[in-house]
């Protein structure tokens, strides 16, 4: 089993959930995180004023794979993330041990 984390602009999320619905997975979690790369932040101008954002916003996906599955999942993230601008984000993938079903205790792959 691996776990498949993704940093991706979010505008671009409902174009990286459908693209993993149309691979059949069923499952991720996605939160609204803040940082910066090599953007190193931008400056922006608010209400006349000019001041500095040093984090940007972003969404993090995370979603627990079959290790057959984890290639199409990674290439599809990275179509349909693809703005072909700095900034588009990373895709990680580590190796899960143990995963368990609260509800059944079911676990491994049974879990996922």
């Amino acid at each position: 089993m691996k776990m498949v984390m993704a940093i991706i602009k979010p505008f671009k999320l409902d174009e990286v959930r459908e693209a993993l619905t149309g691979l059949g997975i069923e499952g991720l979690t996605v939160s609204e995180v803040k940082g910066y790369g090599r953007q190193k932040g931008q400056t922006e101008i608010y209400r006349g004023a000019e001041y500095a954002v040093n984090f940007l916003p972003k969404v993090k996906i995370e979603l627990v794979l079959p290790d057959d599955r984890v290639e199409s999942a990674v290439e599809a993230v990275s179509k349909a993330a693809n703005t072909g601008r700095i900034g588009d984000g990373k895709i990680f993938v580590f190796d899960v041990s143990h995963a368990v079903r609260i509800r059944t205790g079911e676990t491994d792959s049974d879990a996922l």
